[in-house]
């Protein structure tokens, strides 16, 4: 069975910075691309950032870029985000989510259940 554990939401002040983590099992991990996907209040399905299998390639979302680092570490199955310089409207569920490939120009088939991120102060 799939399963992709989101972790390390929480409470942070405009200008500050959180690490999500997304532990992955039932698959073999280092074959596939990831992503993460965000949610704000009241509003629809946003993609953040893939990364490809072997992490060797990263592509973000404009409204993030420079901002957000998406990384992984296929020997702990573990897909990470590192948010710096966090904004108001960065506030919203993120989730991260496995590609049906090992690129990530192909659909997303799994989903974690996400992780809470408030940028308030």
């Amino acid at each position: 069975e799939v399963q992709l554990v989101e972790s390390g939401g929480g409470l942070v002040q405009p200008g500050g910075s959180l690490r999500l983590s997304c532990a992955a099992s039932g698959f073999t991990f280092g074959n596939y691309a990831m992503s993460w996907v965000r949610q704000a209040p009241g509003k629809g399905l946003e993609w953040v950032s893939g990364i490809d299998s072997g992490g060797g390639s990263t592509s973000y979302a404009d409204s993030v870029k420079g901002r957000f680092t998406i990384s992984r570490d296929n020997a702990k199955n573990t897909l990470y985000l590192q948010m710096n310089s966090l904004k108001p409207e960065d506030t919203a569920v993120y989730y991260c989510a496995k590609y049906m490939s090992s690129w990530y120009n192909y659909g997303m088939d799994y989903w974690g259940q996400g992780t809470l991120v408030t940028v308030s102060s």
